[in-house]
Order: C-alpha cells, then sequence, then structure tokens
C-alpha cells in the first residue's frame, strides 16, 4: 500500500499545470454582475499593506455549488473536501467547437473517447475542452454575441450529463465557458436548463478552466483550492493538475 510519503513523493515531482485564469477589474464575467474592484485599504506608509476585494463568486474560474441554482442544494462548505482532488479525464472537441460555436458534447463523443482511451473511471471530475480559454481576456470574444444578442458558446448535452452522472458516478464536470448549456440552448430555452440539471444531481461543476489544452486526455489529477465561506453559492477558485512525469 502507498504510504502518505510515496504519495506526497509522486505529486511533488508531478508537473504542475495551473487551470485557472487570472482575474482582475477587466476580466471577462457574465453581464449581470458586477465586475471585481479592489482597493488599498492601507499601504506600506502606513506600515502595512492590505486591499480590499469586492468579487462575486461566480467570478472568473470559479466553483458552483449546487445551492447556485437548486433550493435545498448544498452549500459550498457542504461539498466534501475528498470531492477536491480527483482524477481528472478532459474529452477534447475543440476542431468541432472551432467549427460550430454552439456545439454540445454528446454522450457518443463520451463513448467515443471511452472506446480510445478506457472507461471513465467512478468518482472522477470530466472536462470538456474546447479552447475556449483562448478567447480570455476578451469579454467579446468570450461572450461571442451573435445580431440578436444571444451567446454562441458551447455546451453540454443533456444526454452527455445524464450518463456521466448516473451511469459514470462522476463527482463533478467542468468547462472552460461561463454556462454548462449552449449559447444556442440557452436562448431557446429562455433559462439555463442544463446547468439546473447538473446541480440538481447533487455534484458541482468548474466554470471558466484555463489550460486544458495543456492536459493529457487521461492520467491527470485536479486539485481545487477556495476560501472557506459560509453558506457561499459559489467563489472563484485556484484549480492545478497534476501530471505524473514518465
Amino acid at each position: 500500500m502507498t504510504t502518505l510519503q510515496e504519495a506526497y513523493l509522486a505529486f511533488k515531482s508531478a508537473q504542475i499545470i495551473d487551470l485557472t485564469h487570472q482575474i482582475n477589474e477587466n476580466s471577462p464575467h457574465f453581464p449581470l454582475l458586477p465586475a471585481l474592484e479592489k482597493k488599498d485599504l492601507f499601504t506600506l506608509k502606513d506600515g502595512f499593506h492590505i486591499q480590499q476585494f469586492t468579487v462575486v463568486g461566480q467570478y472568473g474560474t470559479h466553483i458552483d455549488a449546487p445551492i447556485h441554482f437548486v433550493e435545498g442544494g448544498a452549500w459550498l462548505d457542504e461539498l466534501p473536501l475528498e470531492d477536491l482532488l480527483l482524477p481528472m479525464y478532459v474529452i477534447d472537441k475543440s476542431q468541432a467547437v472551432a467549427d460550430n460555436p454552439n456545439y454540445e458534447l454528446s454522450k457518443a463523443d463520451i463513448l467515443a473517447f471511452e472506446e480510445k482511451y478506457g472507461q471513465i473511471e467512478e468518482g472522477a471530475f470530466v472536462a470538456f475542452r474546447s479552447d475556449w480559454s483562448k478567447r480570455w481576456p476578451s469579454q467579446e470574444e468570450f461572450r461571442n454575441l451573435d445580431t440578436a444578442g444571444a451567446q454562441q458558446t458551447p455546451g453540454w448535452s443533456h444526454e452527455a450529463l445524464e450518463f456521466l452522472i448516473h451511469e459514470r458516478q462522476v463527482k463533478a464536470v467542468g468547462h472552460e465557458t461561463f454556462d454548462t448549456d449552449s449559447g444556442q440552448a440557452a436562448a431557446e430555452n429562455g433559462k439555463l436548463v442544463e446547468e439546473y440539471y447538473l446541480l440538481d444531481q447533487g455534484i458541482y461543476q468548474l466554470e471558466v478552466l484555463n489550460n486544458l489544452n495543456l492536459l493529457p486526455a487521461t492520467g491527470s489529477f485536479i486539485s481545487i483550492a477556495y476560501p472557506h465561506w459560509e453558506k457561499a453559492t459559489g467563489s472563484p477558485v485556484r484549480a492545478i493538475a497534476y501530471i505524473a512525469q514518465e
């Protein structure tokens, strides 16, 4: 059996990839939400430097707890700590998204992935790589509005989420865009149907992920950290991936 010391040494020797966008007052964000605000309360002229940050929970690379959409859902502080370090799978549909910005990752995509890489293990984190993160830090490019003002952005299909949650029993999913749903689906439905569905199943998600293009399809681990907020629906995170060195 591997000891904690052996596991520590394995993680220390791994390649580390930052999956988090750096955020500031001008970072892309959901348009109904205010931008981050930062000011100095004290400077080194006072003998110490202290800053005040005002930021919504869903800003930059962030985590959504079930309560974000679902009445009675778990708050952020109720998520099990053991669910914040998970084996990671990255399904690359970046070319499909380049051809169709409203592309929805399907169950067929997952099955094709498993045919090539093996079955997704129970308790995993599954990320949808679209390369949308390369549009950062442009708010205009990140939203990608059409002439009617609707976002043209990729998302998850219902069948994909249902399969991952109930057949593969994943702990969480993540993507590079603002929303779980594709822009086209959100416009047609007038709401985020798939985001509600996902969170209603009691799992969490990460949004606005970065650098998924630097990860292998399998074999990495994701670690997620954020402040220990009381009764929070979400929070900016620092998410990193560990890749074993050959």
